[in-house]
């Protein structure tokens, strides 16, 4: 059986995706052992020929009419979809007139996934502040996906090979952390990921660890009072469910050496405590957006502003997110992933 294509967004069109998108094709046709499905951008060809001049971003640029043509395209060149919408933006120079192309390109990803016309979405980063003047009223990637997917609980799992860290809250101020953290909340992050784990991951049972939202944990209520009367509620109600959830841990203990071979991901309460420590420990890291009814994943940077244009941008986090997809979508439809 064969999965379908993967898709690429096009993301901020002034920023280093469409470099990242070539260079990405570049080094999976040159390196055998970097395995990947093939994919195709959904972009604006004619952008993409003018980046190919770009030092190593010289792949050639097929246009195609459907996913279904991204199989025979892709060894000729990098298969795109094109946009309806026009794409003139100057490299490092973000304008909220090219808000239209870049939710096109989510959406058109979106709808390819939901129709089964591909087999996983791969977002580039996007510019928030462009968007946001031109009308977009969530606060990143995985808050619209959500949205456009209608899905109940969308949880923010980045995965390094040697950690996994799934967020309970994602983009909000650190003042407001501990007003939205609720047990239900917990439980819902911690079953999603469990979840995930299982059908995406292969881990027939998933050990989380749920990090504590004060400094060493509340230190039974003189430090703060939201792990035990929060967390702690929340990993016993995981417990029931026969879920292996440990903690509320320390979060400055939680992701040493010894402490992570005691668990398949770190559960953690807001931004900066799981990703933090996830940069410093591998900073090519893949964002995948769990509890969508899609494989979505990411490379976990920005938009790079200051390199777009230049052809130095790194493609290493964007590969790992078409690969760590590619594995997700060969689970889903029961094929032999020897990757």
């Amino acid at each position: 059986m064969t999965a379908p294509p993967l898709a690429l967004t096009m993301g901020e069109p002034a920023g280093i995706g469409g470099e990242l998108a070539l260079k990405a094709w570049l080094a999976l046709r040159a390196d055998d052992t970097l395995t990947v499905s093939p994919f195709l951008v959904i972009d604006d060809p004619l952008r993409l020929e003018r980046l190919a001049d770009l030092p190593g971003c010289a792949a050639p640029i097929v246009p195609i009419r459907a996913p279904a043509d991204c199989f025979d395209a892709f060894d000729a060149g990098l298969p795109v979809l094109p946009l309806s919408a026009p794409v003139d933006v100057e490299s490092g120079n973000p304008l909220s007139s090219s808000a239209p192309a870049v939710l096109e390109s989510i959406d058109t990803a979106i709808d390819l996934a939901k129709d089964s016309q591909i087999a996983a979405v791969v977002t580039n980063p996007i510019q928030k502040a462009p968007l946001i003047e031109s009308g977009f009223g969530f606060p990143g990637h995985t808050e619209y996906l959500q949205h456009r997917a209608s899905a109940k609980s969308a949880v923010m799992m980045l995965v390094a090979p040697m950690l996994r860290v799934a967020l309970v809250t994602i983009h909000l101020p650190l003042s407001a952390v501990p007003g939205a953290l609720t047990t239900e909340r917990i439980v819902a992050t911690g079953q999603v990921a469990a979840d995930a784990l299982q059908r995406d991951f292969g881990i027939a049972a998933p050990r989380l660890a749920v990090a504590g939202l004060n400094p060493h944990a509340g230190e039974a209520g003189t430090l703060g009072h939201e792990d035990a009367l929060i967390i702690q509620p929340a990993i016993k109600t995981l417990r029931s469910a026969g879920i292996t959830a440990t903690g509320p841990h320390p979060a400055d203990t939680l992701f040493r050496p010894a402490a992570r071979r005691t668990y398949d991901a770190a559960i953690c309460m807001y931004h900066d405590q799981g990703l933090a420590p996830l940069k410093a420990i591998h900073f090519d890291a893949v964002n995948v957006t769990l509890g969508l009814p899609f494989i979505r994943t990411s490379p976990d940077h920005g938009t790079a502003l200051d390199l777009a244009g230049t052809g130095r941008a790194s493609p290493v986090s964007l590969i790992a997110a078409l690969r760590l997809a590619a594995a997700m979508a060969a689970r889903r439809y029961g094929i032999d992933d020897t990757d």
